[in-house]
């Protein structure tokens, strides 16, 4: 299975994963159509399923274009969604299983930024390989995704599922952020070596115009001050008396940066 990352709306990524030995394709969180469109072209490829995370229209604005194109295509979204994703047809709960290209993913369901969202982890196929992990707007890099329909408890539980997984899962998010993201954690986090030497490479990254995504879970977990509600340190910066008071602290704090 190929990932291939296309740019969208403004700072939108969707995520279009290929099996160019039976040519078919299926797409992540298509904000768009025309960009999944173009490449599915190029590549000679039928789509065959639609992965939605949640259902906010910049994850799922394209999805009745494609299905238009593509009538048999399969439309996957979380059971809380129902009725609010475009032309869902299959509703997934924590610990499902969706399967493309021999590939298996496992469904974690990560409620907090939205009441419904969902995560798709693909594990390595073979040690020492990477597992793919599609967390829409639950996990950024550097940050996490603002708490619209859930609580600070809920979204601690969903990011503590997405921070058990191994070290080298590449973390595929819906937005390019991450320079943001690093410059706001560098005000909680500021002693944090890491995340300076991280700050500045993005920095270099986006001067190019370059993406910064996938990034990796380990660096996330050193750096992202949104996995590390119990790091001693961050909760004396906040005055967090708990790892969900923490949380919250930080994350209010984010959403006044």
């Amino acid at each position: 299975m190929e990932v291939i990352r296309l740019e969208a709306l403004s700072d939108n990524y969707i995520f279009l994963l290929v099996d160019r030995q039976q040519q078919i394709a299926a797409v992540v969180d298509p904000a768009e159509a025309e960009p999944v469109l173009k490449q599915l072209a190029q590549l000679k490829a039928e789509l065959v399923a639609i992965f939605n995370t949640h259902h906010h229209n910049d994850h799922v604005g394209g999805n009745q274009q494609l299905i238009e194109h593509f009538p048999q295509v399969t439309v996957y979204g979380g059971v809380e969604d129902r009725g609010r994703i475009p032309g869902q047809q299959v509703f997934l709960e924590q610990g499902d299983r969706v399967q493309f290209a021999g590939c298996i993913a496992e469904v974690i369901f990560v409620p907090g930024h939205t009441r419904a969202h969902i995560a798709y982890y693909f594990p390595p196929e073979k040690s020492g390989e990477t597992g793919d992990l599609f967390c829409g707007d639950t996990l950024f890099s550097g940050g996490c995704g603002r708490l619209f329909e859930g609580t600070p408890t809920q979204m601690v539980d969903s990011l503590s599922k997405l921070r058990s997984l191994p070290d080298d899962t590449r973390i595929w998010c819906a937005h390019e952020y991450t320079l943001g993201n690093l410059q706001f954690a560098l005000t909680v986090d500021g002693n944090n070596a890491d995340l300076q030497r991280r700050f500045n490479e993005v920095k270099t990254y986006r001067s190019r115009g370059e993406a910064t995504i996938p990034s990796l879970l380990g660096m996330e977990k050193r750096t992202n001050p949104f996995l590390r509600w119990d790091q001693p340190s961050l909760q004396s910066t906040v005055k967090g008396s708990d790892g969900v008071q923490t949380f919250a602290r930080i994350r209010e704090m984010k959403n006044n940066f």
